[in-house]
């Protein structure tokens, strides 16, 4: 679903990634192993205090999951990406990122030492200058957070496979910071975290939403 590659990178588990993404790039994530969870932050490239909104995107979309078609939307209520294909079909805005406090409350003290998304969004975000402040709800790409009719949700076993593969273009110039979740307490990455692969193309072929 993209254009001839730009780079291609395989992101190991655990571990963070970044990369700005030129409009009308594409980005596409690849689940290489299955039931994996990629945390996954936007912002104007040129202007970080434009960065994605989870409210302004879940009201456009009228919906908490992301699919073929959903717009990323900014807190200015602009777009910054699109989803131009999706071979999963269902995607996380309301999960949140693991952190060594969400852990130690939900799962005890223990795992304080655990490494955690907001671990690798505050390393990566540093190399542009981002801070604790610059971090917003985020977007939990293949992770299974159902919510039921009294509004209750869990987190629970994917529903992606190896190889099943997501691709997003970029409206404009964006950076893009990703954390391939470490969290082993929890279903989300089938509580052993497994590498993903970020492949940037130069162009979206075919006809987008």
């Amino acid at each position: 679903m993209t254009g001839t590659a730009v780079t291609e990178t395989v992101v190991p588990a655990r571990a963070a990634w970044s990369a700005v993404v030129r409009a009308g790039e594409t980005l596409t994530l690849t689940d290489l192993h299955g039931n994996q969870a990629v945390d996954f932050l936007v912002y104007d490239a040129h202007d970080t205090a434009v960065r994605y909104s989870a409210p302004d995107t879940i009201h456009v979309q009228g919906s908490v999951f992301l699919t073929t078609g959903s717009v990323l939307l900014s807190n200015e209520h602009t777009p910054l990406m699109r989803v131009v294909a999706d071979e999963v079909g269902r995607h996380d805005t309301v999960g949140g990122a693991c952190s060594k406090e969400s852990n130690t409350l939900r799962y005890g003290h223990h795992t304080w030492s655990q490494h955690a998304c907001v671990d690798n969004f505050l390393a990566e975000g540093a190399k542009y200058g981002l801070g604790k402040r610059d971090l917003v709800s985020n977007i939990n790409w293949y992770m299974n957070v159902p919510v039921e009719k009294d509004g209750t949700l869990g987190i629970v076993d994917g529903i992606s496979a190896p190889g099943l593969a997501l691709t997003l273009r970029a409206e404009r110039d964006v950076l893009v910071l990703v954390s391939n979740c470490p969290q082993i307490n929890n279903p989300c990455n089938g509580f052993e975290p497994t590498a993903v692969r970020m492949t940037i193309g130069a162009a979206f072929q075919g006809d987008a939403p």
